[in-house]
């Protein structure tokens, strides 16, 4: 629980039409939302509902501070100043330390005094837990990595060898971090040989690893993920790639070899980049895009056609496989008036 002034300090608002000591015990949508409870407004689509909240206050912009009925907490940013409010109202996860009995651990492995090995954990030759490091049930942490100071590993997440996590990094369950990138040669028979692939995986401070997200060792260097950086659930990041700080992918993102991404960029769900390519600082891709080549300018991409009615889909199919033979008829044409002159 919190005071709406507590709320307000620290989600860098400006109260107008409310009492400071009421007092609020959590946060809800606008339309459902119950007295002593936090609301925000971010799109406008949900302006309508302002009228009919029972919000203790919402969160919005000036510009929407305007004319709402309801007490209100203001921000330039209420997108940011709903996070940081409803961080308040975030149950704590309750700080362990020691190893359970349960677990596994390695005599040469180190572990801070103040970390946490959770039931059914695994920690190999070599391996650093450092101070306030939570690893959550059935995590496996390979030979010689290592998981920066303040690190959580909620359940169920395998950290190979030789990779090394920063600080406050948080990986959610199911993730695999420096399994083996997808490195091979085909034989003159026709049989795959596999690259051994060398390298590590590199993993930045403030770091976010989304549910069943795979990040795949380097080849011969390490994979990079720099500091800052959010990837949604079932994001593929394959070897080499290098992903700069700050930028934040959706689920589903597939990431080839030896990518480069700038810092500061948004993937939306979905997006594919091809191997080798490098994508700018500052460079949102919108969802489903395909990129088969590299972007050297800061700006918004898209590629890709966005759902329709079936019956209007099968037209646009079908006059897309003619797209090739209208062309060349049309060339044929502009031959001929080009020749002979309009008639």
């Amino acid at each position: 629980m919190a005071t709406l002034g507590e709320v307000a300090a620290v989600a860098g608002a400006r109260p107008r039409g409310c009492d400071a000591a009421t007092v609020v015990t959590g946060v809800a949508p606008l339309p459902s939302a119950e007295p002593g409870q936090l609301s925000f407004l971010i799109h406008p689509r949900y302006r309508q509902f302002l009228a009919i909240t029972r919000a203790a206050a919402v969160i919005l912009s000036p510009a929407d501070a305007v004319d709402c009925p309801a007490p209100v907490l203001v921000a330039d940013n209420p997108q940011v100043a709903y996070a940081r409010a409803a961080a308040l109202f975030e149950p704590t996860v309750e700080p362990r330390r020691g190893v359970h009995p349960a677990a596994w651990v390695d005599p040469t492995a180190r572990i801070a005094t103040d970390a946490w090995i959770g039931p059914h954990c695994t920690v190999e030759a070599g391996a650093v837990v450092e101070a306030g490091v939570m690893v959550g049930p059935n995590c496996v942490i390979g030979e010689q990595a290592v998981l920066g100071a303040g690190t959580r590993l909620v359940a169920q997440v395998t950290i190979c060898h030789r990779v090394r996590l920063g600080r406050r990094v948080l990986v959610h369950p199911g993730a695999v971090i420096g399994s083996d990138g997808f490195g091979l040669a085909l034989e003159r028979d026709g049989r795959w040989l596999k690259i051994p692939q060398l390298g590590g995986v590199l993993i930045g401070d403030d770091v976010e690893i989304g549910a069943n997200t795979s990040i795949d060792r380097g080849a011969l260097e390490d994979t990079v993920i720099e500091d800052g950086v959010k990837l949604d659930n079932q994001i593929q990041v394959a070897h080499n790639v290098r992903i700069g700080a700050h930028s934040a992918l959706a689920g589903c993102v597939g990431i080839a070899g030896s990518a480069r991404i700038g810092r500061h960029c948004m993937l939306g769900g979905g997006v594919g980049i091809a191997g080798h390519l490098e994508i700018a600082d500052h460079v949102q891709i919108t969802g489903m895009s395909l990129v088969t080549k590299s972007i050297t300018e800061p700006g918004i991409y898209s590629s890709g056609l966005a759902v329709e009615p079936n019956r209007l889909w099968n037209k646009i199919s079908a006059r897309l496989r003619r797209l090739d033979e209208v062309f060349r008829r049309l060339a044929v044409l502009e031959k001929t008036i080009n020749r002979n002159g309009p008639t």
